[in-house]
């Protein structure tokens, strides 16, 4: 049992940060061309999603380490919501808000 979780512990799983969304017309994203810019509908000083397995588990603000961004986390949701988010079933509510959800 200990070799198991050991195992999962180790996997590795996508971490996505969220800086915006905006919804576009086919034609739009078809005709994007490196060096557009698609605007989106967030202050940069607003708080960015951040996300495991496309499911939100906390929120942070865009910070610069050295010559890259990062995110410092400023909230971080319960670990059932993250083991949740990991995929593991059972341990949080279906009906749960999803954290860092902008109200």
């Amino acid at each position: 049992m200990a070799s198991d979780v050991r195992a999962i512990m180790s996997l590795e799983v996508p971490l996505i940060v969220l800086l915006g969304e905006r919804r576009m017309c086919t034609s739009e994203v078809l005709s994007l061309v490196p060096g557009a810019i698609v605007e989106l509908a967030k202050a940069a000083e607003e708080e960015l999603t951040l996300l495991v397995n496309n499911r939100p588990i906390g929120t942070g603000v865009a910070v610069k380490v050295g010559e890259n961004f990062g995110i410092k986390i400023t909230f971080i949701g319960d670990l059932r919501e993250r083991i949740a988010a990991l995929g593991g079933k059972g341990m949080a509510s279906a009906s749960a808000e999803p954290v860092g959800a902008a109200g």
